[in-house]
């Protein structure tokens, strides 16, 4: 067996894209086509040098991921952008493109979605008998899924209290799904609240979104996943869901790969904006692991639900959200005696560990200033309740955005 790597030693990168008409931006369920036409079979990755494409739960999503553990992040919006172009050639010939943001503005899960048939169907089978996948929070959701790596059961606690206190902040950052049904969200992140929602039937499966605090690999199997597989076991009698990934909370431990995966991440307009927003990730999450933001031990006492407030709070309102909670702020090393905005605390973070101005900085100001993909499609759009048309208008120049590798500007 492999030695695990450790802390920062390697990275995972997840990026979910939908495949849609290229005319009509309707949702095509055509996964399936796609990776039949490079690689000749449906089970199995498509495996294409450092990057790989692989199949999801609904049949009009696409998923690029780091085919092996990537040694480091820099170079691999590049890697991802190649993608992105290749595979809009592949689905021109067929009249379809890829279109990005987390949630399509106007599908209707209950009419235009379709589950994958083919390999792991059964796994996808299981999950519809239990939650009916036929909802936006099943079918109608695209993700940035970021995997972190620990060695020892020290790295594993130490970085997952980091992840626990930054969670609630990373809406702010990534928020990208603010219609749905053709309507205006409630919701600047209208894909984390319907996640949120799609096991409530199993209230175990997501918690509190927000990981409980554990000091160890022993007390997260104990305390977290345990009474998972104790509450599904009734509805899933031949344990095919008896596995770490039903965990759906916004974190998750891997224990078969030695990771922790982010999960409450949009995906963005384009794949320099996701990997932008992962570099900022990493760097915050370096500086508390080591302490040179917070201890330890502050991190932990934060409370499950206070960051649970936080984080759905920031899910509707990005980063005018306020942080009135000093433990939460001392957490994250931000030492002041008021109450700020979540704005406020990332470019006091952003200052803090990007002072030498690295290459994706430019990319996280823009999000500051101008506001999150959400917030830049409202101002463009401009109205809660818009014609087809100009939802059409808008989601079209989001596609062009992410063929040609460029970030939105309203």
């Amino acid at each position: 067996m492999k030695k695990p790597f450790g802390l920062f030693q390697r990275f995972g990168v997840e990026l979910e894209y939908m495949i849609v008409d290229a005319e009509t931006l309707a949702v095509r369920a055509e996964a399936d086509r796609l990776i039949k036409a490079e690689s000749g079979e449906l089970d199995g990755d498509v495996s294409r040098g450092a990057l790989e494409w692989s199949n999801e739960l609904a049949l009009h999503v696409i998923e690029l991921k780091t085919g092996r553990p990537a040694a480091k992040l820099t170079g691999l919006a590049e890697g991802f952008q190649d993608e992105v172009k290749y595979i809009n050639s592949v689905l021109s010939k067929s009249g379809a493109r890829l279109l990005p943001t987390a949630m399509h503005p106007w599908m209707n899960p209950a009419t235009d979605s379709r589950l994958w048939p083919h390999s792991n169907a059964e796994i996808y089978a299981a999950f519809d008998r239990i939650f009916n996948c036929s909802g936006h929070g099943w079918s109608n959701l695209q993700s940035v899924h970021l995997n972190l790596p620990f060695r020892t059961p020290a790295e594993f606690r130490r970085l997952h209290a980091a992840i626990r206190v930054l969670l609630p902040l990373l809406p702010a950052l990534a928020a990208s799904s603010p219609f749905v049904e053709g309507r205006r969200a409630p919701l600047l992140d209208m894909r984390l609240e319907t996640y949120r929602h799609n096991c409530r039937r199993i209230p175990s499966i997501t918690g509190n979104v927000i990981p409980e605090p554990v000091k160890s690999p022993a007390d997260y199997r104990r305390d977290i996943l345990k009474p998972i597989y104790r509450d599904l076991a009734p509805h899933d009698p031949e344990g095919i869901l008896q596995e770490e990934w039903a965990n759906a909370r916004g974190a998750i431990a891997r224990f078969e790969r030695s990771t922790i995966e982010i999960r409450v991440l949009d995906i963005q307009e384009c794949p320099a904006a996701d990997l932008a927003i992962i570099q900022f990730i990493v760097a915050i999450l370096r500086a508390l692991v080591s302490g040179g933001l917070s201890s330890e031990e502050r991190q932990h006492r934060v409370s499950t639900l206070s960051l649970e407030s936080l984080l759905l709070n920031c899910a509707e309102e990005t980063g005018r959200t306020w942080v009135a909670d000093a433990n939460i702020r001392r957490a994250v090393g931000i030492d002041s005696r008021s109450g700020m905005t979540v704005g406020d605390v990332l470019r006091k973070l952003l200052d803090a560990v990007a002072a030498d101005k690295p290459d994706w900085r430019p990319i996280i100001e823009v999000i500051l200033e101008e506001g999150t993909l959400s917030e830049r499609i409202v101002k463009t759009v401009g109205l809660t309740r818009p014609k087809r048309d100009v939802l059409h208008g808008v989601y079209n120049r989001l596609a062009d955005c992410l063929h040609r590798g460029e970030q939105f500007h309203p």
